[in-house]
């Protein structure tokens, strides 16, 4: 171990977009906000659309130049071909490679077929195309309903409706582009829509941000399959790799990412696993605020615990790192996957402010520093990490040196360590046992000794003289009624003489 332990600082500058808006920027978007991220991406954009249409006019003007000189070499040759067929078969191949190349920097011009039925009365009725099965779930429908009951009392509910199921089903007809074209679709049909009601609402932003929140749950809850972790990206590489790392970090401690906080406390302890509850749960969601509001919850217990442990408010540099080691006990699944359903398709102003942004800002940190932690993060040594990291070793178990360390048994010598520390664990959850047994014991006979001296203060209290008393008065009733009976009659004396027997001669 080092001497100096260094910890883990975040400065909250990092936080915030690096162009230096104000507002919360983000890992996926090399560190900018939604805002700055999205003027950045377009002028990317329009830039590459002039490169390709310089190119496509560049290879149109090859083609028709490389046409012309074969044409003047074919008129210079004898040929058979009937001039008229010739005629015909240079229109037909110059049209096609033109079409070819022009086409090749053309939009899809797939649009989904429109409806003119209201939209309020179509509620609950699925749509007649392919993606009707994916549409009739229950989540679905449940969100469908709910979404009209909040916009009928609106003026212009109908409208909002109509537009937000009509952009939901055009999505089904894009699931072959990649996330980033999906995401620029949903984020340029929030921005649209966002203007459109602010523009209504004459800047009342609470109102607009209500209504927002409904329209992401209603197109999100319908898109989730089509949008979430889709084949075109390596989100799912991602989600296993982040798995595999955290799984591999299993023995990083407490004291190694100096996190303040003291699981032997009941109330910490439950803060922990709250935590830890909250952060596994995310998956489970299916709007990107629900998913927002598990990181939410899980920073709110962190923040507890903390406080719980150190008896004073806690500061953003024990909060980092405490999340970190709860991201580490949790290895929430498909972490990545969540992360940027997120980023692409949650709405972008709870992103660049409040605690939501705040809080899911710091997580894809502690995502960020998981996957670059090394030795020196953890005040370790290189050899020390790679130990800990292959198996081979345990920040609990006495460490191997020389040629130990790499000798046949000593995985089965890592296996007896382990036990040990097991045995060890059990041992002195056994010692506390029997110690609360004697404590127990001892209050018994406490207890039994009390007991015996409140009878013995009683019995003082009333002593036994009328039993005393009483009883040889009935002592001596019973012995002289025993006496009579055996004894002479003492009126024998005044009782006339017994009759004599007499004999008569005959």
């Amino acid at each position: 171990m080092m001497s100096q332990r260094r910890g883990i600082h975040l400065d909250q500058s990092e936080l915030l977009c690096k162009k230096g808006c104000g507002f919360y920027g983000n890992t996926a978007w090399q560190g900018l906000c939604s805002k700055c991220w999205r003027e950045e991406n377009q002028q990317a954009r329009q830039k590459q659309i002039q490169e390709d249409q310089a190119l496509a006019e560049r290879l149109q003007r090859e083609e028709e130049e490389a046409y012309a000189s074969r044409h003047q070499k074919a008129q210079s040759q004898s040929t058979i071909t009937p001039f008229s067929k010739f005629e015909e078969r240079k229109t037909k191949e110059k049209s096609s490679k033109v079409h070819t190349v022009t086409k090749f920097f053309t939009p899809s011009s797939k649009t989904p077929p429109k409806k003119d039925a209201s939209p309020f009365d179509a509620q609950a009725s699925p749509s007649p195309s392919s993606s009707a099965s994916r549409h009739s779930s229950v989540d679905s429908d449940h969100a469908t309903r709910e979404f009209i009951d909040f916009l009928k009392p609106l003026k212009s509910g109908r409208e909002i409706f109509k537009q937000c199921r009509a952009f939901t089903e055009s999505m089904v007809y894009k699931r072959d582009m990649g996330s980033d074209e999906l995401a620029e679709c949903v984020q340029d049909f929030y921005q649209n829509l966002s203007d459109r009601l602010h523009t209504q609402f004459k800047g009342s932003s609470d109102h607009v941000e209500s209504v927002m929140d409904e329209v992401e749950k209603y197109m999100m809850t319908r898109l989730y399959k089509e949008v979430f972790c889709p084949e075109t990206t390596d989100d799912e590489k991602k989600d296993l790799a982040i798995q595999k790392r955290i799984r591999a970090l299993h023995w990083v401690t407490i004291e190694m990412l100096c996190v303040p906080v003291d699981e032997e406390i009941p109330e910490v302890s439950d803060s922990v696993v709250k935590a830890i509850t909250d952060v596994i749960e995310m998956d489970s969601k299916r709007v990107p605020k629900d998913k927002l509001g598990c990181i939410t919850r899980c920073s709110k217990h962190i923040f507890n615990a903390i406080k719980v442990s150190k008896k004073e408010a806690a500061s953003a540099d024990d909060f980092l790192p405490t999340l970190i080691y709860i991201v580490l006990k949790a290895n929430p699944p498909r972490l990545q996957s969540n992360i940027q359903y997120i980023t692409r398709f949650c709405n972008p102003s709870r992103l660049m402010t409040g605690e939501d942004g705040y809080y899911f800002t710091n997580l894809c940190c502690a995502v960020a520093f998981i996957e670059k932690l090394d030795g020196q993060s953890l005040n370790l040594s290189s050899e020390e990490f790679e130990l800990y990291m292959s198996g081979q070793a345990s920040p609990h178990w006495p460490q191997a040196t020389g040629a130990s360390s790499c000798s046949p048994g000593s995985a089965a010598l890592n296996q007896v360590h382990k036990r040990l520390d097991m045995l060890t664990g059990l041992g002195e959850r056994q010692d506390r046992v029997m110690e609360k047994a004697r404590q127990l014991e001892n209050d018994l006979i406490d207890w039994t000794d009390e007991v015996e001296q409140k009878v013995q203060s009683v019995l003082e209290s009333f002593p036994p003289e009328t039993q005393k008393l009483t009883a040889p008065a009935a002592t001596g009733t019973t012995a002289a009624a025993s006496s009579a009976i055996d004894a002479d009659n003492v009126e024998n004396e005044l009782l006339p003489p017994p009759l004599t027997p007499q004999v008569f001669a005959g």
